[in-house]
C-alpha cells in the first residue's frame, strides 16, 4: 500500500527539531510520496533541500500563495518564473485567492491567480489551488481560464456538494484532509456522493490535523485518520482507498 500526502508543508519550522523523524513515521506507515506546495521565495531554499534530503519521496512545487500577494507581488512572480526556467517541479502551487485574511488586494490576488494559471499552460503543470472564503471568485477565474489542458487539486476542499461538482467540472480533483474527520467540517456529509476518482489525500500539516490530534501540530503519518475515516464513509477497505488516491495523484502530477 501506498499512500500520498499530496500537501503538506514538511519546510515549516513546526519540523525543526524532529523533520527526519516525522518523515520516517510516515514513511512506515506507507506514506511513500509527499507533494510539497510552495509559499513564496523565503522558502525556497528550504524546499530544495528537502528535496535533496529525501530524494526519493519528496516532489516540489513552485508558486506564490495568495497571502504572500503583497505590494512586491511582481517580484515574487518574477522568482517564480525563474525557477521554473532553471528546474523541474511537478505543480504550479499552492495558488489562488484567499478573503479571509485580507480582502484588499484581492485585484492583485486574481492578476497573480491568473499569471501563474499561464505559466501552468506554458509549462503543461497542474495547478494547486488554495481558496479561502473565495470559491465565487475562483470560479469565476477558472471559468475564464479553463481549456482542456488546466487541471489540477482544489487543496483543502471545505466547500460544499455544489461546489465540490463545480470544482470537478473544472477538471479538479478534491483534497481531502482532517477537515473530513471534523464534527462541524460537513464535508463528511456528502463527500461520499462523490466518486473516489476525484479525490486525493492531504494533510497540509502542520495545519488542520484530524480528530483525534486537532489543534496540536499536524504530521503526515496522521493522514491514516484521514484515510480511516474515508473507508467508513465509503465502506471501501483503507488499503483500496490509499490505492485509488495516489493512482489518482498519479494521473494529476505524473509522477
Amino acid at each position: 500500500m501506498i499512500i500520498t500526502d499530496t500537501h503538506t508543508h514538511l519546510y515549516s519550522d513546526a519540523f525543526d527539531d524532529d523533520r527526519a523523524e516525522m518523515v520516517e513515521r510516515a514513511i512506515k506507515l506507507g506514506v511513500k510520496r509527499f507533494f510539497i506546495p510552495a509559499i513564496d521565495s523565503s522558502y525556497t531554499e528550504s524546499m530544495l533541500q528537502l528535496e535533496k534530503d529525501f530524494t526519493e519521496h519528496v516532489f516540489l512545487m513552485m508558486g506564490l500563495h495568495p497571502t504572500s500577494v503583497k505590494e512586491n507581488y511582481k517580484d515574487e512572480l518574477a522568482h517564480v518564473e525563474e525557477q521554473l526556467s532553471n528546474r523541474t517541479f511537478c505543480a504550479i502551487g499552492e495558488i489562488g485567492i484567499d478573503l479571509y485574511w485580507d480582502k484588499s488586494t484581492l485585484e492583485i490576488q486574481i492578476e497573480a491567480f491568473k499569471h501563474q494559471i499561464n505559466l501552468a499552460k506554458k509549462y503543461k503543470l497542474p495547478i494547486v489551488i488554495h481558496c479561502r472564503e473565495a470559491f465565487d471568485e475562483i470560479f469565476d477565474v477558472l471559468e475564464e481560464e479553463k481549456s482542456d489542458d488546466l487541471l489540477g487539486i482544489f487543496h483543502c476542499f471545505t466547500g460544499n456538494l455544489e461546489q465540490a461538482k463545480k470544482a470537478i467540472s473544472y477538471n479538479m480533483k478534491l483534497g481531502i484532509g482532517g477537515v473530513v474527520t471534523f464534527k462541524n467540517g460537513k464535508i463528511d456529509q456528502f463527500v461520499n456522493q462523490i466518486d473516489l476518482k476525484h479525490i486525493v489525500l492531504e494533510t497540509d500539516s502542520p495545519y488542520l490535523a484530524p480528530k483525534p490530534f486537532r489543534g496540536k501540530r499536524n504530521e503526515s503519518s496522521y493522514i491514516y485518520k484521514v484515510l480511516e475515516k474515508l473507508s467508513q464513509l465509503y465502506g471501501k477497505s483503507v488499503e483500496e482507498i490509499a490505492d485509488i488516491t495516489t493512482e489518482n495523484s498519479k494521473a494529476i502530477f505524473g509522477i
